[in-house]
């Protein structure tokens, strides 16, 4: 007898069925891009050949996620739940009112925040990699635009776990855990 049904039959109720969200690349893309780019940002100046290496592992890292968002499965492609700026604004909107409406996979703002880091840690990539160039070597205007895109990106990081912890609380469902197994309740 499964959990579930000793549940169900001793008087309990059985636990919400459980589906696969996030396939492996995506949690792996996300965990590691975290990782890395924290990495990239304490050392910053400090050990610039760890500072370089963790910079160029996150541009391939968002390559293949790019790639991904087009191939991938359901859930990963973008064309699954990028939305329109109407819908985000509507979804912002229903969080703050407390009628947020649960999705399997992202919702709106989630996507928009998804598309302003990829675009935030892209930039700071690129005036990283042209820091390198002969054509921008020493350039004030691009190390600081690098600097400067680096701390946004920290901002919206804050942003994003803050966001992730009120729609985990709005929808009762561990949004930082589902994005390490992989697995939310089924659709309601």
């Amino acid at each position: 007898m499964s959990i579930a049904n000793e549940a169900t039959v001793t008087g309990g109720t059985a636990p919400p069925a459980m589906v696969k969200v996030w396939d492996p690349f995506v949690r792996l893309f996300h965990w590691s891009l975290a990782g890395l780019f924290a990495l990239a940002y304490v050392t910053g100046d400090e050990i610039e050949k760890v500072h370089i290496a963790a910079g160029y592992s996150i541009a391939a890292l968002l390559a293949a996620r790019i790639v991904w968002g087009v191939v991938g499965p359901r859930h990963a492609r973008f064309g699954n739940f990028v939305r329109p700026p109407r819908e985000v604004v509507a979804d912002l909107r229903d969080l703050v009112t407390g009628r947020s409406q649960r999705r399997l996979g992202h919702t709106p703002a989630g996507a928009a925040m998804i598309l302003t880091l990829i675009g935030m840690v892209g930039g700071t990539c690129a005036t990283g990699y042209m820091m390198t160039t002969t054509a921008y070597w020493g350039a004030k205007w691009v190390e600081k635009l690098h600097e400067a895109l680096a701390n946004a990106t920290v901002a919206l990081i804050a942003l994003h776990v803050a966001g992730v912890i009120l729609v985990s609380f709005a929808h009762r469902e561990n949004l930082a855990k589902a994005m390490l197994t992989g697995e939310k309740r089924e659709a309601e």
